[in-house]
């Protein structure tokens, strides 16, 4: 059975979206647990891929690779860094999905090509789009080293690894910094009470006091906040 049918792409759709649920419902999963797991998986699931990876850029000048399943889609990346251009890079800024069937045959990206062909086995590369809340942008690419390694069906699963992808490492990061919020938040609260028995003040005023000493050392207020928290746990 292949994903060219109904039935497959509905089977390829359950088993990934499957994958990716119990993979976000794992109570102890943060986000870097999450995107190196998803790159395990991708090179796994998708027919083709020896290695895959994560890209991440900002503004397409400064790329990051918080994933990878071998030293190969790092070392790409650090090309692709290089010289500013390639399929990974293009994908997450340009074009949904972009495939390169034979790095030798290759002419999009002629300096990375050269320096893939130079420093790198890989000959074949697909990479997909990630769609990253805030400011980054992403692709998820697979690697083999053969060229044409990649059929249609690989091109379809690869899609929709993407999409799930996607959801559930937003979703991860969003957890992470509610989490942040959460603890900042407490810091605060701890820092506040501390003022207000000290100083006999109300909560308005002891957050105000909070404020001033920010302002006025041009320290941020959650740093202020733990210091003197830490401060008074340990008895100064």
């Amino acid at each position: 059975m292949t994903v060219n049918d109904q039935a497959g792409l509905e089977a390829a759709h359950l088993r990934v979206a499957e994958l990716v649920q119990g993979l976000h419902n794992r109570p102890d999963t943060d986000s870097d647990t999450v995107v190196a797991e998803l790159a395990e998986h991708a090179a796994a699931e998708i027919p083709g891929a020896q290695y895959a990876g994560i890209t991440l850029t900002r503004n397409a000048k400064h790329i990051d690779t918080p994933a990878a399943t071998h030293y190969w889609p790092v070392l790409l990346d650090k090309i692709q860094q290089r010289h500013l251009e390639g399929p990974c890079l293009t994908a997450a800024w340009d074009e949904k999905t972009v495939h390169v069937p034979d790095m030798e045959a290759e002419e999009r990206f002629p300096d990375y090509r050269r320096d893939a062909l130079a420093e790198t086995p890989i000959r074949s590369i697909m990479a997909f789009q990630l769609f990253i809340a805030g400011e980054s942008l992403g692709a998820l690419n697979i690697y083999a080293e053969q060229p044409h390694a990649f059929s249609a069906e690989a091109r379809t699963l690869g899609l929709i690894f993407a999409a799930h992808s996607s959801v559930a490492w937003n979703s991860a990061r969003r957890d992470e910094q509610f989490q942040r919020a959460l603890s900042s938040r407490d810091v605060i609260g701890q820092a506040k009470g501390m003022i207000m028995e000290r100083y006999r003040v109300d909560a308005v005023q002891a957050f105000e006091v909070l404020r001033k000493l920010s302002q006025d050392s041009n320290v941020p207020l959650l740093k202020i906040a733990s210091e003197l928290v830490e401060n008074g746990a340990n008895g100064a």
